[in-house]
């Protein structure tokens, strides 16, 4: 399976209130009747959704206007400090990203991983906003409680001790600053990588779009978010979004959000249709891009509003005669 070819974007640079930059890319026609804006996980970037961007394009004239960005941290988007390593910034920070680039009409949100969780901290904080605006959700390989169901796969013994050992390597990472993984590294790291994110079948063109997202992250990313991610608690606020059609996806073999996790948001989300995709691991975006795309776009051809036929003018003679 090859990498999708994705159109030519719309490129520019969104500056946050606290100075980071995030780099964002538009798609489709600027007056879409809808927009629909997708949001990456930890350690990667917006090109996690390249497959679901090229599948978009087909929809003709209900073809909607998708927004990517990277978010901060990751990607080409600026560095961040560490007070700004939080999922309740990253909810922030999709709420500056809409009111920029999608200021009115109906919105579709998509989030992989850390992005639904982003999602999660969105509608949380600013739920005025998300009860107006939102009119689908799509949830990929992302939890809603931290990580009370992560056990990577493991025993309960060992996965403790491999979550103590990642906690402590986070704290080391979050206070090294912006710079990246060196490109030595990452070779070193690709079975590790593998291991975690992928399940029985994948492709390496997948695996290798994955390596180079995870060395555009800088390390205090890769360590500063950990906290964060790992206390997050939203099946409430998710809960109030019970009337919001969604759909939740997880891969049966998926060692960081297992299917426990989208069971969970699902059970939140009385109107959601859970899928648990055979196989597969944490990236379904790229381990599984058919079945995503798919569920995408069923949503964005349920929530686009309507087109209402245009009606033919009756002259003041023809309203006459019918009376």
């Amino acid at each position: 399976m090859r990498i999708a070819e994705v159109p030519m974007s719309e490129r520019s640079e969104l500056t946050l209130p606290d100075g980071v930059r995030l780099h964002v890319e538009a798609y489709g026609p600027a007056d879409a009747p809808l927009t629909v804006v997708l949001a990456h996980g930890w350690c990667q970037d917006r090109r996690t959704w390249k497959h679901q961007i090229s599948a978009l394009r087909v929809l003709g004239a209900r073809r909607p206007r998708v927004i990517v960005y990277d978010t901060r941290g990751h990607g080409r988007s600026g560095a961040t400090g560490l007070g700004g390593a939080t999922l309740g910034q990253l909810g922030d920070d999709l709420a500056e990203v809409l009111r920029r680039y999608a200021p009115t009409g109906p919105i579709v949100l998509g989030g992989h991983s850390m992005g639904g969780m982003t999602i999660m901290e969105y509608a949380h904080a600013h739920p005025g906003e998300f009860a107006q605006r939102v009119t689908g959700l799509l949830f990929v390989s992302t939890t809603a409680e931290g990580h009370t169901h992560t056990q990577y796969g493991l025993p309960a013994r060992i996965a403790a001790l491999m979550r103590a050992g990642e906690t402590l390597g986070a704290g080391v990472l979050a206070r090294s600053g912006p710079w990246r993984p060196h490109r030595a590294v990452l070779p070193a790291l690709r079975p590790a990588v593998r291991w975690l994110l992928f399940g029985d079948d994948y492709d390496e063109d997948a695996l290798d779009l994955a390596m180079r997202c995870f060395g555009r992250a800088s390390l205090r990313s890769i360590g500063a978010f950990r906290s964060s991610i790992g206390a997050q608690q939203r099946l409430d606020t998710l809960t109030a979004l019970a009337d919001v059609p969604a759909t939740v996806l997880v891969g049966e073999r998926d060692r960081l959000t297992p299917p426990a996790c989208a069971r969970s948001i699902a059970e939140a989300l009385p109107f959601a249709d859970l899928r648990v995709v055979p196989g597969a691991g944490h990236m379904l975006p790229l381990e599984r891009p058919h079945e995503v795309s798919a569920a995408l776009t069923a949503i964005v051809e349920r929530a686009t509003p309507a087109r209402r036929p245009r009606r033919a003018r009756r002259t003041t003679s023809a309203l006459k005669k019918a009376a």
